[in-house]
């Protein structure tokens, strides 16, 4: 790396995810779960302009509550930026201004956005050149989500799930998704699916979780109806136990027009599938009209990529 190539200011967008399908293993001795997602990256994005600086630093705006993201050293994009440097060996800094509009511990990986959102902008503005592969390397270590971020498009995530596989996706798929004001903590909702299971004697399977074939099968051929027959998330379960108020939105979703509903990832976050952008924008109204926060995405888009 040369300090020609080094650059004045670099702009990152990074889309926020939906788990069109996730299943969840028993609890490891390490206290983490195996599972099996598939993720969708939609049209929802952060963005991040990344500057030279003496210190490693952030500002925080956007769409969204951002009550709760950290401002220092522990959010997730300043330790991404910490990385870079760390591996190319650069002796400064980096001020991350990070525009956010993914709901915050919404179940739809916005801090993962953003640190896949900082890994892209260092390695461009620091003229590191590292590559798809040591970005994604240095991404795994950040967390689960991370790496997809970087990928987008459509993937199926196992092991933790940031062992990634791309999933062939025909056309578009319409979602609405619907915000929650109040954030729920993924920990806290792993627990509570432990914790009912062991209540209820509900064993899970002696095989590691994998992915329903009918969703591989209705994401390669485009069909949303399809699709609507195999969507699932384990976590929903224990999400709409902390959180019951979920469930008279998402019932109002799914009598509305939507193909079918679900919570996205830990949630709180819910994603209703539609049939194409006309029945996406009718059930946006409807569930806008109810007092929801409700926004229409789209999917499979590109991950982080330096815009300009």
């Amino acid at each position: 790396m040369s300090e020609a190539a080094v650059t004045d200011r670099v702009h990152v967008r990074a889309p926020g995810k939906l788990n069109l399908f996730f299943e969840v293993g028993g609890v490891q001795d390490d206290g983490y779960h195996d599972v099996a997602s598939a993720y969708q990256a939609v049209s929802l994005y952060e963005n991040v302009w990344a500057t030279p600086s003496d210190e490693f630093s952030v500002t925080l705006s956007g769409t969204v509550d951002l009550e709760g993201v950290p401002a220092d050293d522990r959010n997730l994009a300043v330790r991404a930026a910490r990385l870079v440097a760390q591996r190319i060996g650069h002796r400064g800094g980096v001020h991350l201004d990070i525009v956010k509009n993914v709901p915050v511990a919404g179940g739809m990986g916005g801090g993962s956005a953003d640190a896949a959102a900082a890994l892209v902008a260092c390695d461009a503005l620091w003229g590191a050149e590292l590559g798809t592969a040591e970005l994604h390397k240095l991404a795994s270590r950040l967390g689960a989500d991370v790496p997809f971020a970087l990928m987008g498009g459509t993937a199926i995530g196992t092991g933790r799930g940031d062992q990634l596989s791309p999933a062939l996706a025909k056309g578009r798929f319409d979602w609405v998704v619907v915000p929650s004001a109040e954030g729920l903590s993924t920990p806290e909702v792993y627990a509570h699916l432990d914790a009912l299971r062991a209540q209820n004697d509900l064993g899970v399977g002696a095989g590691a979780p994998d992915v329903d074939t009918g969703v591989l099968h209705a994401l390669r051929a485009g069909d949303p109806v399809a699709l609507a027959e195999h969507i699932r998330n384990d976590l929903q379960t224990a999400a709409l136990s902390l959180r019951p108020g979920l469930r008279d939105a998402l019932e109002l979703g799914e009598r509305s027009g939507a193909l079918a509903g679900l919570v996205s990832g830990s949630g709180p976050t819910l994603a209703f599938l539609a049939g194409d952008p006309e029945s996406a924008l009718e059930l946006q109204v409807i569930l806008s009209a109810s007092g929801l926060a409700a926004l229409h995405v789209h999917g499979p888009v590109a991950g982080a990529r330096v815009i300009g």
